[in-house]
């Protein structure tokens, strides 16, 4: 009995013997391999969760405008590493505040807004990514009101001035160096949107001082189907007393202005038909010798300063500030002029250079965007 107590004892202490050494063995670190996969999984985690988010909301991705924008964005945050996310809201302000709200949920970094006709509606989204502390830009047209940390723009009102300017001069130039009296057609874009006052303003600037002209008036609405109509409507209601046609934007209104044209059985050559905003389509047309005069909207390169400074915002970097002037040598934006935001409540607005195509660069010239897209 005494011996079997022993070995039952003996035995006892050999299965905890046993059980010690699986629990020891159950702790000892895993074979190398598993931990620098570990490792490796953990730090592409870190790597993704440090890794910058930028929204943007573009205004009817179709348009050519606006297909620059995507590309300078699209490019330079690939180039510095920061994850793109894009919402065309067709120029909806209910599409839009839908598209800050996302976005907020989302923890986005940063935002960008390129393009909207109705700047009011929206404000409160704005002001929203203001609460939550996500930096803003905008492009093409600035929200009327909350904090944009930066607009950048070209000056619309001066370009557009300009673009009249040389329009009048082709009518001299075609009426022994005289204004004739005549009506001149002017296609607006939408006009609840800021970009066509301030076209509006700079065309009339120069229209005014020339009392023999008459101005008529048709909203193309952004796009070649209506252009196409209101010019048509037009010239058959005035006939031969029309001696121009201004376009506020013929990159994407031109194409209809100039097939309203060629359908009365008339020359798009002979109206001197002007505006701003070049894009692909106008380039072309410009090249048929079927526009005179438009500005070029610096699409491109505004789209690359918005994500650059939003980078720099991240980096706890300083973006130009108000009454500072960016140069870049040989750059057909430079200089470039910072001053304050007109339009939101704070904020900065940059303002970049835009040349006259093609009396300032060439139709070929290699720095338009639309000759490197």
């Amino acid at each position: 009995m005494k011996h079997q107590r022993m070995l039952f004892m003996l035995l006892v202490a050999m299965v905890i013997c046993l059980l010690a050494f699986t629990a020891c063995n159950n702790n000892t670190t895993p074979p190398p391999a598993q931990n620098q996969t570990g490792e490796q999984n953990t730090s592409k985690q870190l790597a993704e969760a440090e890794k910058k988010v930028i929204g943007m909301v573009v205004k009817y991705a179709s348009m050519e405008f606006i297909q620059a924008f995507i590309v300078g964005a699209t490019e330079t945050c690939d180039e510095l590493g920061i994850e793109l996310r894009i919402v065309d809201a067709e120029a909806d302000s209910l599409k839009i505040m839908n598209a800050i709200s996302n976005f907020i949920v989302q923890g986005i970094d940063g935002f960008i807004l390129a393009g909207a006709e109705d700047l009011v509606t929206l404000v409160p989204g704005i002001e929203e990514l203001n609460r939550e502390g996500i930096p803003v830009m905008a492009i093409d047209t600035c929200p009327e009101g909350g904090h944009v940390d930066m607009f950048i723009t070209f000056d619309l009102v001066d370009s557009s001035r300009k673009a009249a300017e040389q329009m009048i001069k082709g009518l001299k130039e075609a009426h022994g160096g005289q204004v004739p009296t005549g009506t001149v057609i002017e296609i607006t874009g939408s006009l609840v949107d800021m970009f066509t006052t301030d076209c509006h303003t700079g065309f009339s600037s120069v229209l005014d001082q020339y009392p023999q002209l008459t101005v008529v008036q048709g909203e193309g609405h952004w796009n070649n189907d209506d252009s196409y109509n209101r010019t048509s409507d037009l010239l058959t209601r005035y006939g031969d007393d029309v001696v121009a046609v201004y376009v506020h934007t013929p990159d994407i209104m031109g194409a209809g202005a100039v097939a309203a044209i060629e359908s009365a059985g008339k020359n798009p050559g002979d109206y001197f038909i002007s505006g701003i905003c070049l894009g692909v389509e106008g380039l072309e047309l410009m090249k048929a010798g079927k526009l005179y005069a438009v500005v070029e909207q610096p699409a491109l390169d505004s789209a690359i300063k918005a994500v650059r400074y939003l980078d720099m915002m991240f980096k706890g970097q300083a973006i130009p500030k108000i009454g500072d002037t960016v140069v870049e040598e040989g750059a057909l934006w430079s200089p470039a002029y910072v001053i304050e935001n007109e339009y939101a409540d704070s904020g900065a607005t940059m303002i970049l250079q835009a040349p006259l195509v093609p009396q300032d660069a060439d139709v070929n010239n290699p720095l338009l965007w639309e000759n490197r897209i």
